[in-house]
């Protein structure tokens, strides 16, 4: 049993949680909690090493007996200390089980009938909400610009409740590069703007469609609005000055679901 909290790998592991350059040049990002391990094995994402305690182990037999099934697919296997484990986590209360995960490998997913792109998100607690409603409706790929927040944040990951792993998504280094090369493939830009005369409701989704979501604050940039095909507006009350990111991307994520229910 690993005991001490200054053994290299706590030290290893707890980086992974501090900052997104940690991750990268470690190729590795932190998994916490059962649920998200769960969702994680369940889906065969690569892992590299799992600690977890032995009261963890009593707990939940069954997924350990797999985690111990699939010892010869990852680097390390580690029963740790109560400290050790509370050590590596950044939730005050860990379950008993983190695990490592190789980075995602930055394949663009194919759009064949609807996709999102989100422009300098900052709020991980947002985008986490974003992954649940793309997975629910069957989203084909989701595309975050570069400077938003990074996608292997823990709390983003914590925000998905498990669904990170089943959601097709890349960050871009230039979303309105990627988004002409969809647009070159017949994607249609859809942009969402508080004025656009054209609700989402009158908005066409049974064609193959990429969603534009903009930043919280100051919603999408000239250069990704001058690339949308068409604008749609969420009605809302006068005495409402704007909706959550998150919750827009829902009702537009849903109203497309419901447009194509014998296709998403």
């Amino acid at each position: 049993m690993l005991t001490s909290t200054k053994n290299p790998l706590v030290k290893q592991l707890r980086s992974l949680g501090e900052n997104a350059k940690n991750r990268k040049e470690l190729g590795l990002f932190l998994i916490e909690g059962t649920h998200a391990l769960t969702e994680a094995i369940a889906t065969a994402y690569p892992l590299s090493i799992i600690c977890c305690t032995e009261k963890w182990i009593s707990t939940n037999p069954d997924l350990y007996q797999q985690i111990e099934a699939f010892t010869d697919e990852i680097d390390r296997l580690e029963i740790v200390s109560e400290e050790v484990l509370q050590a590596i986590a950044t939730t005050q209360n860990p379950d008993g089980v983190i695990a490592a995960a190789f980075l995602p490998s930055g394949e663009i997913a194919h759009i064949k009938n609807l996709g999102l792109a989100l422009e300098t998100i900052q709020d991980p607690g947002n985008i986490g909400a974003i992954v649940r409603s793309a997975v629910a409706v069957g989203l084909d790929g989701m595309l975050v610009s570069s400077d938003s927040v990074d996608l292997t944040n823990p709390k983003i990951i914590r925000a998905t409740a498990g669904q990170w792993f089943r959601c097709a998504m890349q960050t871009s280094n230039s979303l309105t590069d990627d988004i002409r090369k969809l647009k070159a493939q017949g994607v249609k830009a859809i942009a969402t703007l508080p004025n656009a005369k054209k609700t989402y409701w009158d908005y066409d989704f049974t064609q193959p469609t990429v969603i534009l979501l903009g930043n919280e604050g100051n919603g999408l940039s000239d250069e990704l609005i001058a690339l949308a095909d068409e604008a749609v507006s969420i009605p809302q009350s006068d005495r409402v000055e704007s909706l959550n990111v998150a919750i827009c991307a829902a009702l537009l994520l849903y109203e497309a679901k419901r447009q194509n229910l014998n296709n998403l």
